[in-house]
């Protein structure tokens, strides 16, 4: 097994009434993609908004590079989120700015390389994820496809250490949907670490090499794509089917991995 270059431990979150985590815990290792599944409404996001510190857990640690996330100051998140990037459902680019504009606005913030570096850069990504040329349309002139896939380049324009990826297929048609995940195979190979968040239960089972499965406020299963997909487990079973997703509440019986 490889470094474990994040470590949740025992995560515990309320909104309200609402208890979403009771005692999450995993494990994300150097250069893994880790699927994480659940059911609408199980915290799946909130699992990554805290690891970045747009949420707070109520209880529980998040260790990378030998720091407690939950315990840093905005000042010290801020340096943390130049090391692990967010890429948004949405793909969250900013209105006004061009495709360029976007993209160069992080290098322009956090390094020290000339213009003439960052235009470089910032071809290089467009070329990565098929949208060369596109440097001078607006965020509303792409397409919803194209969109994502320009935030996925922004975050990872400053070679980040783990990618967190919020349900990056959500929305898309299978033509753009293929394009996401070619873009996303050329990252594996560059020996990638993160975590992938979705309901598109073919998508996880290619893209991982890891699948967790949330349920019932935890972690009850985490395995190889291949022995979750061998499972006979029925929590796996619903998941792998995507009953689960229809019906996150149906009674599954116990799990039997922890």
């Amino acid at each position: 097994m490889s470094e474990a270059v994040l470590d949740i431990r025992n995560l515990h979150k309320s909104f309200g009434e609402k208890v979403v985590h009771r005692g999450v815990s995993f494990q994300l290792q150097q250069g893994e993609i880790l699927a994480l599944l659940g059911g609408s409404g199980t915290g799946k996001s909130v699992i990554l908004r805290s690891i970045i510190g747009l949420e707070h857990p109520d209880e529980g640690e998040i260790i990378f590079a030998g720091q407690d996330l939950t315990r840093l100051s905005e000042r010290a998140l801020m340096k943390i989120r130049q090391r692990i990037a967010y890429v948004f459902q949405n793909g969250a680019l900013f209105d006004s700015l061009t495709v360029e504009e976007n993209l160069s606005y992080s290098l322009r913030e956090h390094t020290k390389l000339t213009e003439e570096q960052i235009h470089q850069k910032v071809n290089a990504m467009l070329e990565l994820i098929d949208m060369s040329g596109s440097n001078s349309l607006l965020p509303a002139e792409l397409s919803g496809g194209m969109q994502k896939r320009a935030g996925l380049a922004r975050a990872i324009i400053l070679d980040p250490e783990i990618i967190l990826f919020d349900e990056p297929t959500a929305g898309l048609d299978p033509v753009n949907t293929r394009r996401l995940l070619d873009n996303i195979h050329k990252l594996k190979a560059r020996g990638i670490t993160g975590i992938f968040v979705t309901h598109d239960i073919p998508s996880a089972l290619e893209i991982a090499d890891r699948i967790a499965i949330l349920y019932d406020g935890r972690i009850a299963v985490i395995d190889s794509v291949e022995n979750i997909v061998r499972s006979t487990d029925p929590l796996v079973q619903s998941f792998v089917s995507g009953s689960a997703e229809h019906n996150p509440d149906h009674h599954l019986g116990t799990p039997t991995h922890a």
